[in-house]
């Protein structure tokens, strides 16, 4: 800590024993006794109650202080840490394998702020869907990796990266759908362009979908394209509807060009992992991992 008066103080109230504090912070206790009087002059306040057996307490004040205190200690760490990094001098290659939507609409901000950061490592990302993530990394070609989808592998240790949110969209103009609003049954009506199997996206809107008692088999499919980018140019020139991505979908929203549909009872959410072999450390990975987490 910056004032030692505050680690004292934050010694003696975890300790709340005056010789305990003195001789974990190697002074003698009439100093423990000076400095705790000098934060209490300070702020005009007891800190601590003295009971008659000389037991000690703290008091209201004391625990407003000492909540204070912790969250300084916590701040204090985290600056430890980031100046510890920019220290060191990290370098090698750090190969990861990032879902198509992770890739595309995602990951490119963190690898920008990344690299200017950690110039000396490159970082080799290559993009499939969930089920190819994960047999890569099981296979040893990627070192890490980020997906979407169920948390189903017990042979992957899950970090949860961002928050997404899988919306329902059309072709603003689409001439078959009036309003915004949809109900459950008219979706036997239209047709549907979905991501291929082994899409962690295709994955997540299954599951949701059974709970409205449809099955995704029973919707009309127009088209199933492997890539998001493929689905939103196809969708601009029909009256198709996708499930996408809110993060993929964010442009095409502002401009009009799409618009997103709601449907009773259905709303569906669904987080992006790191995903990383049990038993494995790697130490470049968790510089990448800890580097994003700081960012959001």
């Amino acid at each position: 800590m910056f004032d030692y008066r505050l680690k004292v103080f934050y010694t003696v109230a975890t300790k709340l024993n005056f010789t305990k504090a003195a001789s974990e912070l190697h002074i003698s206790q009439p100093a423990v006794t000076k400095h705790i009087h000098e934060l209490e002059l300070h702020f005009q306040i007891n800190l601590f109650e003295r009971s008659r057996n000389r037991k000690i307490s703290l008091s209201p004040a004391g625990q407003i202080l000492l909540d204070h205190v912790n969250s300084l200690r916590q701040v204090y760490s985290q600056i430890n840490s980031d100046l510890g990094v920019l220290s060191q001098k990290y370098s090698g290659i750090l190969k990861i394998g990032a879902s198509t939507t992770i890739s595309q609409y995602v990951l490119p901000s963190f690898l920008a702020r990344f690299h200017k950061r950690h110039p000396a490592i490159e970082v080799q990302l290559t993009t499939g869907n969930t089920e190819v993530i994960e047999r890569d990394l099981t296979a040893g070609i990627i070192d890490l990796g980020i997906t979407e989808g169920l948390l189903k592998n017990a042979s992957f240790h899950y970090t949860r990266f961002l928050n997404d949110r899988i919306v329902l969209v059309s072709n603003a103009r689409n001439s078959l759908i009036k309003g915004d609003a949809l109900k459950v049954d008219h979706l036997k009506d239209l047709t549907f362009l979905l991501r291929e199997r082994g899409s962690g996206t295709l994955e997540v809107i299954e599951s949701e979908l059974k709970k409205l008692k449809l099955n995704i088999n029973n919707l009309k499919m127009e088209m199933q394209l492997g890539s998001t980018e493929g689905i939103k140019s196809y969708l601009k020139e029909s009256d198709s509807l996708a499930f996408l991505s809110i993060h993929s979908v964010k442009n095409e929203l502002f401009t009009n060009e799409l618009k997103e549909l709601s449907l009773k009872g259905l709303k569906i959410e669904r987080d992006f992992f790191f995903i990383e072999l049990h038993g494995t450390s790697d130490r470049l990975n968790r510089l990448f991992i800890n580097f994003c987490l700081n960012l959001i």
